[in-house]
């Protein structure tokens, strides 16, 4: 028992260590290559401090080893851009003046409700809010708003169609029914549902509506105070 419990101390202090040399980014926003030698560097950790007939100075090298190898790659990241960008990614941005870039979102595994749900998050509650958002490389959220845009999100909007289809759920909590909506849309030259990238409503009876390969519109349903 006492000599696990030494084990794990010099282990503890060790990675304590290791994890102060690779400094402040280490230990907040991490990049794709950062998280994964950051999950290498837990995982040998276990070993010496789990089998004690494992050499603790295995430990000790291996840990080591991954440290070098995280600054020769922080060294490559500072200085080439090109295999920064392999390395690190770079931003996506997901959302401008034309509307969801419904492109940007698929390459990062996204659809349109992950990017509301992190509008939400950040305090914006209509795609129409903000000029721009995007997702940083290290995954963290960022959306510059537009001015007043405070007036923009009286209500809260809830999506109608998401990638060319309804969600029943919602139509029937605007107390409306699908064939409501197609009207909609074909009063807006939309005649084909599954062409929407996405269709919101609000309490207010605003509408947000953007199809594939447009820049998005808003226009009023002519109803008020439903939620």
């Amino acid at each position: 028992m006492s000599i696990i419990l030494i084990r794990t101390i010099v282990v503890f202090v060790a990675l304590l260590l290791i994890m102060r040399l690779m400094g402040k980014r280490q230990i907040g926003e991490m990049q794709p290559y950062e998280l994964v030698i950051t999950l290498i560097i837990a995982d040998l950790a276990c070993i010496p401090m789990e089998d004690p007939s494992t050499p603790l100075l295995y430990g000790l090298v291996a840990i080591l080893t991954v440290y070098f190898l995280h600054q020769t790659v922080c060294l490559i990241d500072l200085s080439f851009s090109s295999a920064r960008k392999f390395l690190s990614g770079s931003p996506s941005i997901v959302l401008n003046k034309n509307g969801v870039d419904d492109t940007q979102l698929k390459k990062n595994n996204l659809d349109v409700t992950d990017l509301i749900e992190s509008l939400r998050s950040a305090g914006y509650f209509s795609l129409d809010s903000v000029e721009y958002a995007l997702y940083e490389a290290g995954g963290s959220f960022s959306a510059l708003p537009k001015k007043n845009y405070e007036q923009k999100q009286n209500s809260l909007p809830i999506v109608i169609i998401n990638g060319g289809k309804f969600d029943m759920k919602n139509v029937t909590l605007t107390g409306k029914d699908e064939q409501y909506y197609r009207s909609v849309l074909a009063a807006q030259g939309c005649s084909n549902p599954k062409r929407v990238l996405v269709l919101t409503v609000d309490g207010e009876g605003k509408a947000y509506l953007q199809e594939k390969g447009k820049k998005y519109r808003v226009f009023e349903l002519g109803w008020e105070g439903l939620w």
